[in-house]
């Protein structure tokens, strides 16, 4: 089994940063794609960032404000959020696809999610 805990998320004004951080334990052989998701209260979830295959995706509502970069050494992914709007105030949920051992299937676990405020 894998497991993800997230960190990181508070109450910030608008203009203000935070930085989330999500770190996976367990049976891990690789990981093949980490991203972050988000869910506000009355919505879906919806995609933030991606990273896999060396490429990163995001939302258009974040670009150019949020960045994630991992720390594969340590299994970690992160996301920098810069120039938080009240409305990036949500749970923040982080994920990745995990192949536990070689040869076995691929495994998508989720974390607990971590609620971001934005507001003066």
């Amino acid at each position: 089994q894998v497991q993800l805990v997230e960190s990181g998320g508070g109450l910030v004004q608008p203009g203000g940063s935070l930085r989330l951080s999500c770190v996976a334990s367990g049976t891990i052989f690789s990981i093949l794609a980490m991203g972050w998701y988000r869910q506000a209260p009355g919505k879906q979830r919806e995609l933030v960032a991606q990273m896999a295959n060396g490429r990163r995706n995001y939302a258009d509502t974040v670009k150019g404000r949020f960045t994630i970069f991992d720390d594969n050494d340590k299994n970690t992914v992160n996301l920098e959020m810069n120039s938080l709007e009240p409305e990036d105030t949500a749970v923040y949920y982080c994920s990745m696809e995990v192949r536990p051992a070689l040869f076995q299937p691929i495994i998508s676990s989720w974390g607990q999610g971590t609620q971001v405020t934005v507001s003066s």
